[in-house]
C-alpha cells in the first residue's frame, strides 16, 4: 500500500472533524469545552495538545510546512509520483488543486491550533488563580498560536482575522493580508511577553509541558521572525537582541512519537528527497564547497543510493527539531540593518553566521567559512538571502524568503497556495485564489 493511501485515510479522519475557520472544533463524543478547560491542569494539558497537533505524523504542521516549503523552492523533489499531493506541490502552478491533502491539512490544522489557543487563552485568567501558573499557560499557548498564524501568512496571500466566534459556528471570519497576519502574530507574542514579564512563570508549570521548549526565548525569537516579515525592523531587532543564543528550544520526539520527516521521508525515500548539495539554489548562490552546513543537512553517499539524502534535523527517529536556530536570529539582525541602509553593521552580523564554528553553535550548525564582503545594500541583501537558505535549509521559511527578497518567480513553483474547498465552500469571505 502506498503511503499516499495511508495519508488519505488519515486525512479523511482529519477532514471529517476540521472544516472552515468559522467552525466549532468541539468533539461531540468528548468532554464539553467547559470540562476540557475547567482546571489549571486541564488547561495545561490542552496547551500541550497544541504541540502534538503541530509536530505529530503526516498531518501535523511540521510535515506539511517542511514538505511544502522545500518542494516549492526546489530544495527537494518527489521520489514517488504515487504520492499525488506532494507531486502536485512539486509541479507547482495550477497543478496544486484546492483539494490537495497537504495544503488542506495545513489549512485545517493551523485553524485548529488558532481556535484551541483562543479557547485556552480566553479561559486562563478566569480558571487559574495562580498568576505565575497562568503566565506559563499563556506563554506556551501563544507560541503555537503565533506559529499557526505565521504559517498561514507564509503560505497564503490572505489569512483569517481570528478563529471564529467562541463556541459557535455562526460567524463567517473575514480575511486580512498576509503582512497583517504577521503583525497579528507579533501582537499575540507581545501579549504573552508582557504577561510573563509582569508575572514570571512558576516552576510548577514546567512539570506540565515538554521541557525542550524554552518559552521566554521562543517568544522573543518568533517575535523577531514575524516582525521582520511584517517589515517592522525596529521591533524585530529589539526582539532578536533579547534571544539567548546559547539556549536550545526544540520539538522533542521519542520512540512512541517519532520525528515525522525521518520516519516518513528520510527512512523510506518514498515521498521526497533533497535534490543535491546545491540546496536548490541557482548558480551564484549555491554553497561554497567548503561550507560545513552542507554535510550537516545533506548526506552524500558515494556508493549507496540515493546518492544524496536528508540529514540534519531529520536524520533519526528521535532527532529534535529546533523551533528557531541561533543563526536565524543573527540573520534577522543582519537583514534589519541592511533594510535600514546600515551596510557595515549588517555585514558584521552576517559574518557571525558565515564564520560560525560548529563547536560554537548549540545545534552544531556552522559554515566555518572566511568572512564575506559587500559594499552595497543590494550585495548585502543577496548574501543574506543566500545564507538564510543555507543556514535554515528545509526550515519551512524558504517561500517567504524568496518572495521577500524579490527573487525571480522562476525560482519557486508558486507564490501562494490556493484556498482549500473546505474553506471556500463554507465561508463566503474566502478570497479569490492567487494567479500563481
Amino acid at each position: 500500500m502506498k503511503r499516499y493511501i495511508q495519508y488519505s485515510l488519515l486525512s479523511a479522519v482529519l477532514f471529517s472533524t476540521l472544516f472552515a475557520c468559522k467552525k466549532d472544533y468541539q468533539d461531540p463524543s468528548g468532554p464539553s469545552s467547559e470540562e476540557a478547560y475547567s482546571s489549571p491542569t486541564t488547561l495545561a494539558a490542552a496547551a500541550v495538545g497544541l504541540q502534538a497537533w503541530y509536530a505529530k505524523d503526516r498531518v501535523g504542521l511540521l510535515y506539511t510546512t517542511v514538505a511544502s516549503g522545500s518542494l516549492l523552492t526546489g530544495e527537494t523533489f518527489v521520489t514517488n509520483p504515487g504520492n499525488t499531493d506532494e507531486a502536485q506541490i512539486g509541479a507547482g502552478g495550477s497543478s496544486i488543486l484546492n483539494t490537495n491533502a497537504v495544503v488542506t491539512g495545513m489549512w485545517n490544522v493551523t485553524n485548529k491550533i488558532r481556535y484551541e489557543s483562543d479557547s485556552i487563552l480566553r479561559r486562563t485568567n478566569t480558571v487559574v488563580t495562580d498568576k505565575a501558573f497562568a503566565s506559563g499557560i499563556i506563554g506556551y499557548t501563544s507560541i503555537f498560536k503565533a506559529l499557526a498564524i505565521g504559517i498561514q501568512a507564509n503560505f497564503w496571500e490572505q489569512v483569517p482575522d481570528g478563529s471564529g466566534k467562541p463556541d459557535t459556528a455562526t460567524t463567517d471570519v473575514k480575511f486580512i493580508t498576509g503582512k497583517q497576519g504577521y503583525t497579528l502574530a507579533v501582537a499575540t507574542l507581545d501579549n504573552a511577553i508582557n504577561t510573563v514579564t509582569a508575572t514570571p512563570i512558576s516552576s510548577s508549570f514546567g512539570v506540565n509541558v515538554p521541557d525542550s521548549v524554552d518559552i521566554i526565548n521562543t517568544l522573543y525569537a518568533l517575535k523577531a521572525r514575524y516582525a521582520l516579515y511584517a517589515g517592522d525592523y525596529t521591533t524585530a531587532m529589539a526582539a532578536a537582541n533579547k534571544v539567548n543564543l546559547s539556549v536550545r528550544s526544540t520539538l522533542a520526539f521519542n520512540p512512541q512519537i517519532t520525528n515525522p520527516i525521518f520516519t516518513l521521508v528520510t527512512a523510506t525515500n518514498n515521498i521526497y528527497n533533497v535534490i543535491d548539495s546545491s540546496m536548490g539554489l541557482p548558480a551564484g548562490l549555491q554553497p561554497d564547497l567548503a561550507d560545513q552546513r552542507v554535510p550537516f543537512y545533506i548526506l552524500k553517499q558515494l556508493t549507496a543510493k540515493p546518492r544524496f539524502n536528508i540529514n540534519g534535523f531529520f536524520r533519526g527517529n528521535i532527532t529534535s527539531v529546533p523551533i528557531y536556530l541561533p543563526g536565524e536570529i543573527m540573520l534577522i539582525k543582519a537583514e534589519c540593518f541592511a533594510r535600514q541602509h546600515d551596510v557595515p553593521n549588517g555585514l558584521t552580523e552576517l559574518n557571525k553566521v558565515v564564520t560560525k564554528r560548529i563547536a560554537n553553535d548549540v545545534f552544531g550548525v556552522g559554515a566555518q567559512l572566511p568572512p564575506v564582503s559587500a559594499s552595497t545594500e543590494p550585495e548585502l541583501l543577496n548574501l543574506i538571502y543566500q545564507h538564510r537558505r543555507i543556514e535554515l535549509f528545509m526550515g519551512a521559511q524558504e517561500l517567504e524568503d524568496s518572495r521577500r527578497f524579490g527573487r525571480p518567480q522562476s525560482e519557486r513553483k508558486r507564490n501562494y497556495f490556493p484556498y482549500p474547498f473546505v474553506e471556500r465552500n463554507d465561508n463566503p469571505n474566502t478570497p479569490p485564489d492567487p494567479a500563481f
